[in-house]
């Protein structure tokens, strides 16, 4: 029987978000992928490529592994009822619940990170604490059957680690060579910690006003909950 690999992709998604995890899960053998949406007319990523769903909401298969990438297009997301649905509807049978920068996000409105150790983006680990996740900074961080990377490339390593799940280490480690996948960036500054502290502080301003509209979401997302 086949593996039921499901990302989400949805209006400015994080492109690499996807596109990454993507091609390791889907050289495992056997595995089948979907790429979920409302509908199955394209959509442009955050960066402008275009990608178009192979089957939507109504019409997917139950998943072996549910995957929530990351983007801009979260935000309007985090309060989205279909879209809330169905995510809860697949993680609660999903063998792996999983998601990538900060898709994370949309996993803890969902109510799935309720406390379950998590992580996401550096620049976004403050906002998994209000939707009741134990934040965690991690390249992968897992807590059972949940699997969530950080930031963007990190869905790499996080892909190779459900691989080993499914499919054994010596699988995951092919794949792994078939990629190439042996990080050497030319500078030391993709973490905050290592990153020259005017570089981090670059990337905090460009990112502000993002953070702002997430985080009144996700504080109007616990408000309501704490009423209920």
């Amino acid at each position: 029987m086949s593996l039921q690999i499901g990302f989400l992709v949805f209006p400015d998604v994080q492109q690499l978000d996807l596109t990454g995890p993507h091609d390791v899960l889907a050289s495992l053998p056997n595995a089948s992928t979907h790429l979920i949406w409302k509908n199955r007319e394209p959509v442009i990523s955050s960066n402008g490529l275009i990608l178009t769903p192979t089957t939507t909401y109504n019409a997917c298969p139950q998943l072996d592994v549910i995957c929530i990438p990351g983007g801009s297009g979260v935000t309007a997301l985090l309060q989205d009822a279909e879209t809330l649905a169905f995510v809860r509807a697949q993680g609660a049978s999903a063998r792996y619940v999983t998601s990538v920068c900060t898709g994370a996000l949309l996993l803890g409105a969902a109510g799935l990170l309720h406390g379950r150790r998590a992580t996401t983006h550096w620049a976004f680990h403050s906002l998994l604490t209000p939707l009741g996740a134990i934040a965690t900074h991690g390249r992968v961080v897992r807590d059972g059957n949940l699997f969530t990377g950080g930031g963007v490339t990190a869905g790499i390593d996080f892909a190779l680690s459900i691989a080993a799940e499914l499919s054994g280490e010596q699988e995951a480690q092919a794949i792994q060579l078939e990629l190439e996948y042996a990080p050497a960036p030319p500078f030391d500054a993709g973490s905050p910690d290592t990153a020259p502290a005017a570089i981090v502080e670059l990337v905090k301003q460009r990112s502000a006003q993002g953070f702002a509209r997430r985080r009144n979401v996700v504080t109007q997302i616990a408000a309501d909950w704490a009423r209920s």
